[in-house]
């Protein structure tokens, strides 16, 4: 049963790159909460990401909670300048009524939702709209509408760690250098080609054949300074499932809570294209030119005079004041997950 319609706010000119004020919400302690099964979903649905279609994917919310008695509320985002308006409005309402924030749509929209949500105490669900779901899947959420929604139904709270860079959130990784410019054109190709795997590893293929200028950076690790080097790219992941299917032996420290960080010496062409077919043949953790390492708080300072860089945060593109520092954020996110521990398992 739908709750009552909301006027639009004005958008906003970056939708994650100010924080005004959010207000404040004081629910229990959002991983220590236990569901009753009558608490209101308010669904912030971006419907410019993922691949599905927008009109058919809001019917099938609509028709299903309203077929479970569940009151709801669906938010959706035409303009994504809105979505983290439209979350903050979203946190309020599941403050006040004891609801649950729901994020509808792709990675980026999943993490920016995530963001207002962290530290408030109040849960999230997800319903992934992604091409990939690497953070859907780790908990065992289907990128299909009718399965998440089954799973949104009957869950429970689950705390999941959540990475951080300078202050912004990441669920599955954030990145500079190389790695940018392949999301960045990547995004290009779908728009052309439309949203596939196929699609992805062709972009990649052409990006690649390109000349790169190399970063050249001092690592701090845990506030030590450690190394200077120079590297095509520096990929931070915070998602085992990812790190398992790219072969990087280090996917334990997630479980250490923990981020990963990758990154590597090779910056010719030939070289970087041997490391994308490792990747893809989950033997990327195999090649001797890459270096990766678990860690719980991680500065890079460029070199070079340079005051912002171009870093990704789960295909995200944006700039960021120089140093970035990677850690873990001292919150957890409480996520709702499937109740049936056999659906989380991983696909």
């Amino acid at each position: 049963m739908p709750l009552s319609p909301m006027e639009n706010h004005p958008s906003m000119s970056n939708p994650r790159s100010e924080h005004p004020p959010m207000a404040e919400v004081t629910p229990p302690s959002g991983a220590h909460r236990t569901l009753t099964g009558k608490e209101p979903f308010f669904l912030v649905m971006n419907n410019g990401s993922g691949s599905g279609d927008a009109r058919q994917t809001r019917d099938t919310i609509e028709q299903t909670l309203s077929r479970a008695g569940r009151r709801f509320e669906l938010m959706p985002v035409d303009d994504g300048s809105q979505l983290i308006a439209t979350a903050r409005r979203a946190l309020k309402l599941a403050g006040e009524q004891g609801g649950i924030v729901v994020a509808v749509g792709g990675d980026g929209t999943l993490s920016a939702v995530s963001e207002v949500v962290l530290g408030s105490g109040v849960p999230l669900g997800i319903l992934p709209q992604g091409t990939f779901n690497y953070f859907g899947r780790t908990y065992g959420i289907s990128q299909d509408t009718d399965a998440a929604l089954a799973c949104l139904l009957d869950a429970v709270i689950q705390p999941v760690d959540v990475g951080m860079l300078n202050g912004r959130t990441f669920l599955v990784n954030a990145s500079l250098g190389l790695y940018p410019q392949l999301l960045e054109d990547r995004e290009a190709y779908k728009q052309r080609y439309g949203r596939s795997r196929l699609v992805a590893l062709w972009s990649a293929i052409v990006t690649l054949m390109h000349a790169h200028r190399s970063l050249h950076v001092q690592i701090d690790l845990e506030g030590q300074p450690r190394r200077h080097m120079y590297t095509p790219t520096i990929v931070v992941g915070n998602n085992a499932l990812q790190l398992e299917q790219l072969g990087v032996r280090q996917v334990e420290e997630i479980e250490r809570h923990h981020l990963v960080a990758m990154t590597s010496r090779s910056r010719g062409t030939l070289a970087l294209c041997g490391l994308l077919l490792r990747g893809l043949l989950r033997r990327l953790g195999d090649a001797e030119n890459v270096i990766s390492f678990g860690f719980d708080t991680m500065t890079v300072h460029p070199r070079r005079a340079r005051k912002r860089m171009k870093v990704a945060m789960d295909g995200e593109i944006c700039w960021m004041d120089a140093p970035l520092t990677f850690r873990v954020a001292p919150d957890k996110l409480p996520l709702l997950v499937p109740h049936d521990p056999a659906r989380r398992e991983r696909e």
